[in-house]
Order: structure tokens, then sequence, then C-alpha cells
């Protein structure tokens, strides 16, 4: 893969000044970085900024939201989207305290001083996903609260109060009115986007529950947790319908995708349930602690594969019935074609950061790793789209709605881009 350029985070604002500077630089593997600037020379007409970058890169070309960005020596291009918009209120901490307010009020006695700017402090976002409509999104936080906002302003619709500890994972059944979650507290609950209740709680699990999986219509939905077990569950009835897998080893993520009908699944020992539904055909993928990325048959409960990584598996995605994606602690990203898994497809390596989400988007997927980076690699495209704008912090999950990408971030931010921006 093609040396990866890096951005300044707040590049559109800085750009935005005349002769405001931004820093980039292109990092080719096994060799010194290259380090460059760009400088705004005016703005034209329309409001685009007009830029020249530093010897050693070229820009090719820019508008108010995004800018390509080239460097020839290492056949190295990149295009950056700076986000549309930020929604920084969805997930805020109380100032103060009750009981701190009387004392407070001890203050006014002071001399005046010059105000502070009132800015309430966020607490990082570990999870979010967006309506099957696009007019919803969800979204966990490391306080343990879940909230539900309006995709396209953030404004707060409702608050999810329920889980004891950490909500790790949400996401929102394929109707939109409905969203699913798992904490570490070991409970699975079914909410309803239309009035906050909790309309169905699973219990079974010994540890945090890390990730979920929907099948189909949403019947059975599947858990992965860090008792190093996977679980199918009834929604109908609230009841366990098996315990699919059990590793030994932390379960960081699950899927599940329709196979080809060239993968032999396996048949299952015993009769399914008749509370299965949509299981068959079905493959269950779990990215696991102890670096293996396991394949299954989800109604047959049989082995299809099982690969070793180089690290600890975070995340893992199906592209299609046949190719997946899983990322790695060290910063990997293993393509395997599950007709052939001993060998991958290809890794992709950009940094060391730990990849913490995999999503497929078109031909191709986004990614985010623990530096901040979050990408787009589209087969159609002899460059890679750059979201840009968290700076180090880690951006944890990503998220799509048509043209549209929000991602979730350790600043407390949600961002979102618009790909017509492009």
């Amino acid at each position: 893969m093609a040396a990866p350029l890096r951005i300044q985070s707040d590049w559109a604002q800085a750009l935005r000044k005349d002769e405001g500077e931004a820093w980039l630089s292109c990092h080719p593997p096994g060799k010194p970085t290259l380090y460059g600037s760009l400088t705004c020379q005016g703005t034209g007409l329309d409001g685009i900024p007009e830029v020249t970058a530093s010897e050693g890169f070229i820009v090719n070309e820019i508008n108010k939201k995004s800018i390509h960005i080239s460097c020839p020596k290492e056949n190295a291009s990149s295009k950056f989207l700076a986000p549309y918009t930020n929604f920084s209120r969805i997930h805020t901490k109380s100032r103060e305290k009750k009981g701190e307010r009387k004392r407070n009020r001890n203050i006014d006695r002071l001399p005046p001083a010059r105000p502070l700017p009132r800015v309430k402090p966020t607490t990082q976002i570990t999870c979010l996903d967006i309506s099957s409509g696009g007019g919803l999104g969800v979204s966990s936080s490391a306080d343990g609260s879940m909230k539900i906002w309006q995709a396209s302003n953030g404004e707060l619709r409702r608050v999810l109060e329920g889980h004891v500890f950490d909500v790790n994972c949400c996401r929102f059944f394929p109707s939109g009115l409905v969203v699913l979650s798992g904490g570490m507290d070991a409970q699975l609950k079914i909410w309803s986007a239309e009035d906050a209740s909790c309309v169905v709680t699973f219990k079974g699990h010994k540890g945090g529950i890390l990730d979920t999986a929907i099948v189909d219509r949403g019947r059975n939905v599947v858990s992965g947790s860090r008792d190093g077990t996977v679980r199918l569950w009834d929604c109908g009835r609230s009841a366990c319908l098996g315990v699919i897998a059990d590793c030994g080893s932390s379960i960081n993520g699950v899927a599940v995708g329709a196979a080809d009908n060239s993968i032999n699944l396996g048949s299952p020992e015993h009769t399914p349930s008749e509370r299965e539904v949509g299981t068959e055909s079905k493959m269950l993928l779990l990215a696991r602690e102890d670096k293996k990325l396991q394949c299954l048959g989800l109604q047959s409960r049989q082995p299809v594969f099982l690969f070793i990584g180089s690290d600890a598996f975070n995340c893992c995605t199906f592209l299609s019935g046949f190719l997946l994606l899983a990322g790695t602690q060290d910063g990997n990203i293993y393509q395997l074609d599950v007709r052939s898994p001993r060998a991958p497809v290809q890794v992709i390596h950009r940094s060391g950061a730990p990849v913490l989400s995999l999503l497929k988007f078109k031909d191709g997927f986004v990614a985010s790793q623990g530096d901040g980076s979050c990408f787009i690699i589209q087969q159609d495209l002899d460059y890679v789209i750059e979201l840009t704008g968290a700076d180090c912090d880690p951006v944890y999950k990503v998220a799509t709605w048509e043209k549209q990408i929000y991602t979730c971030c350790r600043d407390g931010l949600v961002r979102r881009y618009q790909l017509s921006d492009l």
C-alpha cells in the first residue's frame, strides 16, 4: 500500500486565513518521514482558499471541505475531508454537583474577574449507530450513558437508562425504531427508540458484553462477551437459544453475514430450534483477544476456519459472501477469502495504532484507529479518503447512511462528514 499521508487535524480552519498554514507529512515504510506545509495565498470569490504546498508535495484539488494532496516521490496520494459539522452536546458532563451549588455562591463575594466561556466538558463516546432511515443516531459513553439524538443536528431526543456500568455497544434494529445494547454489567438490552423504555433484558453472560450482531430482521441477535462465549438470543421470548462458541478468550467483535453458495457451513448436530429465524446460510465471524479470527456456521455451529493473526483482533466485518476484514491491536487490517483463508488476500498496515472499527462502504470500507486516523478505501479510487478532525484521539466507531459518515471519538465529539463535499 502507498505511504500514508497525514495532515493537521484542523487544516480546513487553519487555511481559511490569509497566509494561514497547516503541516502535512508522508510516512513511507522503512524510510524517513517527509515533512511539509500548506500555505493559504488568499481566498477566491467562491470562498475556496488558494493553497500552495511546500517542496515535495502537490495540491491537486481543493474546495471548502476537502483537499487532494500527493507526494510524487513516494507515489502517495490522499484526499482529506473535514467534518461537515460536529455534535458536541450529546454527551456532556454536569459542571458541578448539586451539593456544590450553595458553596459556589460564596464566590459572588469575591472581586469580579474576567468571565470564562462556559464550555461543558464532554466524555468519550465509545459507540454509535445511525437508524436505517438516517433520521436518528444512538451513542454510548464511557460514563455509562446512552442517548438517542437527531442525526441531522445532534439534538437530544431520548436518554436510555438501565445499564449498571459502561455501555460498550449499541445499534439500531433494521426497523430503526428499536435499539440493542450490551454493557459491562453482562446484560443485553432492547429499547424502544420512541419512548426510551427497556422492553427486554437478556441475562446469561458472566462477563461484560463487547459486541453484538443482529440476524436478518432481528428475531434473533448475537452477543460476544469477555467471558469468552458467543450466545444466540430469541428476542420474542427473551431467552438464550444456545452458546454458539466457548473460546476461552474475550470476544472483542462479532459479525454475521450471508455465505456464498460455494462455502460449506456444515450441518447442525441437533435439529435447530423453531425460534431460530434466518440463521441458515449465515456465517458468524469472531474477533478474539487471543489473536484468533474464527468463522462458524451460525445455524450448524460447525467451524469454517480459524486464522491466527499478529495480535489481538478488535473488530471484524463481511465485505461479501466470501470476503471479510478484521483489524488487530497492532494496526493490521487483514482481508481474507473464506474459500481460501490460510493466506490473506492482503494486509493493510498504515500505523501501529489499534484498528478499532471496520465497516463495509460502497465497494470498499471505512476503518478507524487509535491514533485518530479514519479513512475510506474504495476499489475505484487510486487514492485514500482521510476523514480528519480527531487529531490524536482514538476514533472508536464509524456509522454510515447514504453519503454521510458519522464517527465517535475519545474527545467527546460526534463528527458528521458529507461525501458530496468531495
